[in-house]
């Protein structure tokens, strides 16, 4: 009955952080099939192969240096931010090489690495909820956790995460190797970094500092999240530029309407136009994509049949447009 309890105290909550990422994608929603993939992908195989990888590692180190408090420190601020943020960003990379057509922005990188590690929070979560919480504490224990990893840091893995989502976005619109090879790295550097010090904090300053040390670990987190709260708003401005300046030539062409022009350059009227139903959300999620494809187009090139993808938009478009 508790670790039912625990689960959905775990699960339920990055559910909940799962949609509000997914709102925030306000113009071309990814599939939701890819995302529940993402999302089991952290939830299960990245928990699973972290938790088997850093206590091997681990032991590894206790070998080598005789000593099991070394081992511990080197696995929590060390070796656990690189195993886990490697195995999250696999399922991003996977997506990033199996289906590019889906990920189309920099957006898209930072959502689907967000709800990955999600995924993988919401698993770690049970495990920490219920063995070193209930288990070790009772329902206090409990509690406190429920309260310090759920509601206080709820958002640290999916931060953590979208940069290696965003380094994987900036490589696919850039034509240079070079960049394609070194952007996913740095993101992923950049997520072990981040990784890596909310680990150290939370461990050298909290046994040191006590209250005082989990108060700064927890600022230095929030001012972390609202770094990446910017990168969210700025690239969803981003790709309304993009939706302004390439759907101006289609009003012209006739695809779509001045009316359907403005509401789709608008957050806040596409919000109250996707609410008007099923047919509403299909016509300006095409107006979305075929901005997209455009700007892939004028990037990139024909990319194997971007021409194709812009016509092929373009018709559906034609078709709905008479129908909103």
């Amino acid at each position: 009955m508790v670790f039912a309890l625990v689960v959905a105290l775990s699960f339920g909550p990055a559910l909940i952080y799962a949609a509000i990422v997914y709102w925030l994608d306000r113009f071309e929603k990814e599939p939701l099939h890819l995302l529940a993939g993402a999302f089991l992908w952290g939830a299960v195989v990245a928990t699973v192969g972290a938790i088997i990888a850093t206590m091997v590692l681990e032991l590894s180190v206790q070998m080598i240096t005789g000593s099991a408090a070394v081992a511990e420190i080197t696995g929590t601020t060390l070796l656990a931010p690189l195993v886990e943020e490697s195995l999250k960003g696999m399922a991003v990379l996977i997506i990033f090489l199996a289906f590019p057509y889906e990920f189309d922005s920099v957006l898209d990188g930072i959502v689907y690495a967000a709800i990955t590690a999600l995924g993988f929070a919401a698993t770690e979560n049970v495990l920490y909820l219920y063995y070193q919480g209930y288990v070790t504490e009772g329902v206090s224990g409990l509690a406190s956790l429920f309260i310090l990893r759920v509601l206080l840091g709820g958002w640290g893995h999916a931060v953590y995460t979208s940069f290696t989502g965003i380094g994987l976005a900036v490589a696919r619109f850039q034509r240079g190797w070079a960049v394609k090879i070194i952007a996913p790295f740095v993101g992923w550097s950049v997520a072990v970094f981040v990784h890596a010090l909310h680990n150290s904090m939370a461990t050298l300053l909290s046994a040191q500092f006590g209250l005082g040390g989990l108060i700064v670990t927890l600022l230095v987190d929030w001012v972390g999240w609202a770094v990446a709260l910017g990168l969210v708003i700025w690239a969803i401005f981003r790709e309304r530029r993009w939706m302004c300046s390439y759907l101006h030539e289609e009003v012209a062409l006739g695809t779509i309407s001045a009316e359907q022009y403005r509401i789709a350059c608008s957050i806040r009227a596409q919000i109250a136009a996707r609410a008007r139903g099923k047919k509403s959300r299909q016509f300006y999620g095409a107006c979305a994509e075929l901005a997209q494809k455009k700007h892939q187009l004028a990037t990139l090139g024909e990319e194997r049949g971007n021409s194709v993808r812009v016509s092929s938009l373009r018709d559906s478009l034609a078709q709905l447009s008479p129908a909103i």
